[in-house]
């Protein structure tokens, strides 16, 4: 019943997503709003972590298998691809790499941040 209820609001702030994404006529997909919506609703104290964790736990841990679709219509693409493959896995490789960079760094950031915040040092 836990992951019911959990999945339930998940589902919940997702349709708000969906509903936000109607009203505003923005080209932000729905599930970026619902995230936006999730990360004030935990940061406020509106919603706790722990009425989310277990079903946000069980989706991440699945979240591999909803990638087979993506690469099934990949290889029923690949004539289409074939001429472009090199640059796509170089900008692929790229862009990963500076994601990885950039995202390493601020996290960095926010820890060095968080130890000067509670008078620890960092070495």
């Amino acid at each position: 019943m836990k992951y019911l209820r959990q999945f339930a609001i998940i589902l919940f702030v997702s349709l708000l997503g969906e509903l936000l994404r109607i009203l505003i006529p923005l080209p932000i997909p729905a599930s970026v709003y619902g995230l936006v919506l999730m990360l004030v609703a935990l940061t406020t104290g509106m919603l706790k972590v722990h009425q989310v964790k277990a079903a946000a736990d069980f989706l991440i841990e699945i979240m591999p298998v909803m990638f087979i679709p993506a690469g099934v219509g990949l290889l029923d693409s690949w004539p289409a691809l074939r001429s472009v493959w090199i640059p796509v896995v170089l900008i692929t490789l790229l862009t990963t790499i500076i994601v990885m960079a950039v995202t390493g760094q601020v996290a960095q950031k926010i820890i060095r941040k968080e130890e000067k915040k509670n008078g620890k040092v960092s070495h």
